[in-house]
């Protein structure tokens, strides 16, 4: 089973950074590829970054790619969101997402592609 919570959202000055946490408390962390979406108020969740089970392998949106890091620690049991120079369109709620240990990712970027979701942390970047 896989059961996530994010944690780490806030509000922050535009040209700040946060880090969000996602806790799986489940047994098979160290086998799901994991995710991060955001949700804009009145808008659609999309993809901000994916990594893979070694964490030799990350996708990262254009959007905010060069400013957002993902990573994981899997003796933990926690993905990580670096996000550093925030900006105002950064305003979103911050979901994690689990993939099925066996998927190939090749749709990462797609909702559907996910199993597991936690309930979203909100992040306000006040410009």
């Amino acid at each position: 089973q896989v059961h996530l919570v994010e944690s780490g959202g806030g509000l922050v000055q535009a040209g700040g950074s946060l880090r969000l946490s996602c806790k799986d408390s489940g047994r098979t962390f160290s086998s799901n590829p994991m995710a991060w979406f955001r949700q804009a108020p009145g808008k659609e969740r999309v993809f901000v970054a994916r990594i893979s089970v070694s964490a030799t392998i990350t996708y990262v949106a254009d959007s905010v790619r060069g400013r957002f890091t993902i990573s994981r620690d899997n003796i933990g049991n926690t993905v990580y969101l670096q996000m550093n120079d925030l900006k105002a369109e950064d305003t979103a709620v911050y979901y994690c997402a689990a993939d099925r240990p066996a998927s190939d990712g090749s749709t990462y970027w797609r909702i559907e592609e996910y199993d597991y979701w936690g309930q979203g942390t909100q992040v306000t970047v006040s410009s």
